[in-house]
């Protein structure tokens, strides 16, 4: 694995916690290409509240992505929400249609858990190939794919990705990986993630 991060996110002054929620994903696509609009859903989606587990073989996804098996697991302990998902051997293709590089992600995991007043994100990634990766991938590290028109991204590559409310209130959704086609316009445009886990712990889906 080339890193493995935590981040919590602490929510101050908030009312007497509810049931905490989670889910988790080993990936989707939705992406329009030349105005085709392709989207997968959430492959292999657990939440606490059930499905509590999720699989999938994998397979391609038209000449945009070829996914490997994943799974992910999610339950409540108490209080305390867990959901974590996990896929190997990822391919993005859609990239060289344009001249752009092979993406490739061998393993990659996600895993979130609430506490009492926010949520803990981890992640972890192992051998990427197809854009240049440090050892210790700090949170929401950016890699940008140039080769559009007038100078233009054809992708960016998150890794180690957290979102969060603003204001903050507690909860967190966690990409291992997010590849965003044509960030600035152009011929494609779209979302690519590779391990999704969301928690909150005050209940909201």
């Amino acid at each position: 694995m080339l890193a493995v991060t935590t981040l919590a996110v602490p929510v101050l002054g908030a009312a007497a916690p509810v049931s905490s929620t989670g889910w988790a994903a080993s990936g989707s696509v939705d992406v329009t290409i030349d105005n085709e609009h392709i989207v997968t859903g959430d492959l292999a989606k657990c939440t606490v509240d059930g499905p509590y587990q999720g699989w999938t073989q994998g397979g391609a996804t038209g000449d945009v992505a070829v996914f490997g098996a994943g799974d992910s697991g999610c339950g409540r302990s108490g209080d305390v929400s867990v959901a974590q998902a996990s896929g190997r051997r990822f391919r993005a293709t859609v990239l060289q249609r344009y001249g752009g590089p092979e993406i490739t992600v061998r393993t990659y995991s996600v895993k979130c858990a609430t506490t009492a007043t926010g949520s803990l994100g981890e992640v972890a990634v192992g051998a990427v190939e197809g854009v240049t990766v440090p050892g210790q991938i700090p949170p929401k590290h950016r890699i940008v794919i140039p080769g559009g028109a007038a100078g233009t991204a054809l992708a960016t590559v998150t890794l180690n990705e957290t979102v969060t409310p603003q204001p903050p209130d507690g909860s967190l959704v966690t990409h291992a990986v997010h590849i965003r086609l044509f960030p600035q316009g152009g011929p494609a445009s779209g979302d690519i993630y590779l391990g999704t886990a969301a928690c909150d712990p005050f209940g909201k889906k």
